[in-house]
């Protein structure tokens, strides 16, 4: 039985970079990367400044290890990810999803430049989707693209990753677990009484 998919962003979930600038969060720690290996939107952060803070709570890795998914990088980190944020967090080497000529090219669809290419690396397989950048015509591709159950998680970049998106993301996997277990027919019924789970959390 396959668990399901933790999609990761970095910036916004786990590193909180809307946060007051001279006050680090309660738990973090500060980790200078050059700007080439963050690959930073230019629109969002500074040009002019040669590293990049990363905020980042070490705490973090051991409770998505315990969630009871398959964790993935979904991050403009991709590879990069590996090398200077999991260390922080003590987490393994992680798969992640290499997006491509997708990068950063906006649609006109207004549908995030990411949600394509993680509907497609998930091939149907249930997934969580944890990001600061997703918006009402998501929700609607992954509904129209994606068999599964999926949860789109929101995260407000000023806070970060918290208990209760922590609580949300364990509540769908046991929800995936459950339905998995009472076979195809109920599976297919959790999909449709789970579909709450498709809305952000508040926070």
């Amino acid at each position: 039985m396959k668990r399901p998919l933790l999609f990761l962003d970095v910036d916004g979930p786990l590193n909180p970079y809307a946060a007051q600038p001279e006050r680090r969060p309660e738990g973090y720690t500060t980790l200078r990367v050059p700007r080439d290996a963050a690959l930073v939107d230019e629109v969002s952060l500074s040009s002019r400044r040669r590293t990049v803070r990363v905020w980042l709570n070490p705490a973090h890795g051991r409770a998505l290890l315990g969630l009871g998914y398959d964790l993935c990088w979904a991050t403009t980190w991709m590879a990069e990810a590996n090398h200077w944020i999991a260390p922080v967090l003590g987490l393994p080497e992680l798969p992640y999803v290499d997006f491509g000529d997708a990068l950063f090219r906006e649609r006109p669809d207004g549908v995030h430049w990411k949600t394509a290419s993680l509907v497609e690396h998930a091939a149907g397989r249930p997934f969580a989707w944890v990001d600061d950048e997703q918006t009402a015509p998501d929700r609607a591709y992954v509904d129209a693209h994606h068999p599964g159950p999926a949860l789109l998680h929101h995260v407000d970049p000023r806070i970060g990753l918290r208990d209760d998106g922590f609580h949300a993301l364990a509540d769908f996997a046991r929800s995936v677990d459950d339905s998995q277990d009472s076979g195809p027919r109920l599976f297919r019924q959790a999909r449709v009484t789970a579909s709450p789970l498709r809305s952000w959390y508040p926070r």
